[in-house]
């Protein structure tokens, strides 16, 4: 992983209380591109990727290791199972928009990916 990804993945995701203006434009655009390519900002409003497996069983355990980060970060993401594939979806939804653990979040998930599954691919 290049070194900006894995200074965002070393932090940690910080709880949105809201009253704050959604990440647009340079902003938005600084942290993206410390992120992996596959990524993609929808509208400027989440960030989207999809993964690919191997089998349904690595999506699923994929899948179980973002909820699990989920919960330890307290940052849900929305997560699209379908059969060998896993969409995830990032935003804060407390103001409809993105901040930056959402790009924290990202890169957790692409590095959770490189560890445990590129090996497989």
């Amino acid at each position: 992983m290049e070194k900006q990804i894995l200074e965002l993945a070393q932090k940690q995701c910080a709880p949105c209380r809201g009253g704050i203006p959604p990440l647009k434009g340079d902003s938005l655009q600084t942290l993206f591109r410390k992120l992996e390519n596959d990524w993609k900002i929808i509208d400027e409003h989440h960030l989207q990727k999809d993964y690919a497996f191997g089998s349904y069983k690595e999506a699923v355990r994929f899948t179980n290791l973002i909820a699990n980060l989920a919960e330890s970060e307290r940052h849900h993401p929305e997560l699209l199972l379908s059969f060998i594939n896993v969409r995830v979806s990032i935003w804060t939804h407390k103001i409809d928009g993105m901040v930056e653990s959402d790009f924290i979040f990202a890169a957790k998930s692409d590095q959770i990916h490189a560890n445990e599954f590129a090996s497989n691919e």
